[in-house]
């Protein structure tokens, strides 16, 4: 799978961590920064990494902010995003198999790297259910 990756300076730690175990399952990973953990900002690479997800450049993308909800909010004023925050496995799995999520959104100072990969995990394993969903996700889109 093609995903992009971004983070803040907040995120850049569990970034790197995120990146490493996306490289070992073997998935195309796009790094839309940051680069290190000094001061930017958290669209600056959020938005981009967003944009490859809404233009299919991307089948998924993975945030990461202090909080993360910079992020979430930076990636779901874009067309056809639809960004989930998540703190631990179940809301992942829901996020798309209800949502048919296609942006992971986690806070790299609130998310340890164990639960990260738990997430991840359901995250990319779970398949959107379709079905009685379709309206509801017909009835988000601007």
């Amino acid at each position: 799978m093609r995903i992009a990756l971004a983070s803040d300076h907040a995120g850049f730690r569990l970034k790197q961590f995120i990146k490493d175990r996306l490289i070992e399952m073997g998935h195309d990973i796009e790094d839309f920064g940051a680069d290190s953990e000094a001061s930017c900002d958290y669209p600056d690479h959020g938005r981009p990494a967003a944009e490859a997800v809404a233009s299919g450049k991307a089948e998924r993308a993975v945030l990461v902010c202090g909080t993360g909800q910079g992020m979430a909010m930076t990636a779901n004023k874009l067309r056809g995003i639809r960004a989930a925050l998540c703190f631990e496995p179940y809301s992942a799995r829901m996020a798309r198999a209800h949502n048919n999520a296609n942006v992971l959104v986690l806070a790299g100072r609130l998310t340890g790297e164990v639960m990260a990969e738990e997430i991840l995990a359901q995250f990319l394993a779970t398949k959107y259910d379709g079905g009685r969903h379709d309206k509801r996700l017909e009835k988000m889109e601007p």
